[in-house]
């Protein structure tokens, strides 16, 4: 059953992410929302960095890349979100989960775009190579990780049928 919970769930949430309503008005300013995250931390240390809506560019130099959706650790968190949902735990517990999830994804991904901003003006041949291979595997294999971990942290469920002991009767 929790297997059909979580098939039904992000069939629902990945077909309400491809709205157009929720395109513009959730998607593409959290995307926007990421390229500025993304900005304030590469200025850190690159002050030729700025974001411009979806498009993180170096000043200098014209270099940007874009943040288009899918590139945006949504995706992964829907499928977190799903498994999360579908799994039986207390809602403050699923919270908890969902939080960790967006907070692991997200940190992640700032570090993806800002590895592929760079390598894409050092050599796009392994931008291009990054960007649809490697990151696109870690990112879920981040929101895989951060669900077993979460599991792994939800106290065992009480069960009132134990099984008898090896021998027969029980105390």
């Amino acid at each position: 059953m929790p297997l059909i919970t979580f098939v039904m769930i992000l069939l629902a949430l990945f077909t309400i992410e491809l709205l157009g309503p929720v395109q513009t008005w959730v998607i593409q300013p959290f995307t926007a929302a990421v390229a500025k995250v993304s900005a304030v931390v590469l200025q850190a240390f690159d002050s030729t960095v700025q974001a411009h809506g979806i498009v993180l560019r170096n000043v200098e130099t014209g270099a940007a890349v874009s943040i288009q959706p899918g590139c945006n650790g949504v995706e992964a968190m829907i499928v977190v979100m799903a498994a999360i949902a579908a799994t039986p735990a207390r809602w403050k517990q699923k919270l908890g989960g969902l939080a960790a999830g967006f907070l692991a994804i997200q940190t992640l991904n700032v570090a993806r775009i800002i590895s592929l901003f760079y390598l894409l003006q050092w050599n796009p041949v392994w931008f291009e190579w990054a960007h649809l291979y490697l990151w696109q595997a870690l990112i879920m294999l981040d929101g895989l990780i951060v669900y077993l971990l979460w599991v792994r942290m939800l106290p065992a469920p009480a069960s009132g049928n134990q099984p008898a002991p090896a021998g027969g009767a029980s105390p």
